[in-house]
């Protein structure tokens, strides 16, 4: 990747073809795309920065690294209600992601287009030392005034999940060998559902009607409810018991080898968590049937107070949480 040359070959042959359909991208020959503007809709933009050994494993095929990166914005996009656009991606390059890698990254990245309807319109290559280092800023577009927000959450909404909440977590965890006996395929459904990232990508934009508040859950669910919660100035309470967990992780928790907290406060899921009033109870279930999407209700907004967000059994007792939240970037 230091040769110039080797750059604008590789750009031609591998991220060209991803472009090809949008006029908008001028075919990656020029400094910059050009966006038509949209009297009937808004822009809705989001970037997020995955970098090797902190948001994946150096030792993830590339077809993994390839669908968390764009699958993660397109998370972004679900979570307030917009329909994918296209994006651009900027990668810094370590020396060990040769040709065949990037081939296969490329290609993933191809299939992911298809799936969710989105196309690359630019960016950048160059390259690094290390760590591999890959940001993708995602543009969606909703109908003027319909994006959903975390700011607007009420009073006496149900709080409601999509699909199901802390497989990928579990999934690492087996990545790491920190689990042990477990059914191979248990594992492969577990490590897939780290690896690849199920964006909610039609869910999102068909709750733009129903849903007060929505967020994705990168963070932890308990931790991105919160952040609903911070921003509508409410508070929550979650019935565990109501949580869904795939059968793999139930199998987990039955020997002990998991808990229902630590699946609650583990990130990486990106389902997404919303609000809604108790009236559109039966909507959100003709929603969920329409976009072939699992959503349960788990709980309920209520006035503000501490905690922010309590987890409850069904009886209604307090059940104390020895695990922070959620993941939190620090530096």
């Amino acid at each position: 990747m230091t040769d110039e040359r080797h750059e604008f070959d590789l750009i031609r042959r591998l991220f060209a073809p991803l472009a090809a359909s949008r006029p908008e991208a001028l075919g990656l020959l020029d400094d910059a795309a050009i966006l038509p503007p949209n009297a009937d809709t808004e822009l809705v933009v989001t970037t997020d920065c995955l970098i090797a050994g902190v948001h994946f494993r150096t030792e993830d095929p590339p077809e993994t690294i390839a669908a968390r990166a764009l699958r993660t914005n397109l998370s972004d996009l679900a979570a307030m209600g917009a329909v994918p656009d296209c994006y651009t991606m900027a990668l810094g390059i370590p020396n060990e992601c040769d040709e065949t890698w990037l081939t296969a990254f490329t290609q993933q990245l191809g299939a992911d287009q298809k799936t969710h309807t989105i196309d690359l319109i630019g960016g950048d290559t160059v390259s690094t030392p290390g760590p591999l280092t890959i940001t993708v800023t995602a543009f969606g577009r909703v109908p003027v005034a319909s994006a959903i927000r975390r700011s607007t959450a009420h009073v006496g909404d149900n709080v409601y999940v999509s699909g199901h909440i802390g497989d990928a977590a579990l999934g690492l965890a087996l990545l790491k060998e920190e689990l042990t006996g477990i059914p191979e395929p248990d594992m492969d459904y577990l490590i897939n559902r780290f690896w690849y990232p199920s964006p909610r990508t039609m869910l999102g934009p068909a709750l733009r009607e129903v849903a007060s508040a929505m967020a994705d859950v990168s963070d932890g669910l308990l931790a991105d409810l919160a952040h609903i919660c911070s921003a509508s100035g409410v508070s929550a309470i979650v019935i565990a018991d109501d949580v869904p967990v795939s059968n793999a992780a139930k199998r987990l928790i039955d020997g002990a080898q998991t808990t229902i907290e630590t699946l609650l406060t583990s990130g990486d899921d990106y389902e997404l968590v919303f609000t809604a009033t108790p009236s559109s109870a039966h909507h959100v279930q003709d929603i969920a049937r329409e976009t072939n999407t699992t959503v349960r209700r788990i709980g309920i907004i209520q006035a503000s107070q501490s905690p922010m967000v309590a987890l409850v059994d069904r009886a209604g007792t307090a059940i104390a949480l020895d695990l922070p939240p959620g993941y939190e970037h620090q530096w």
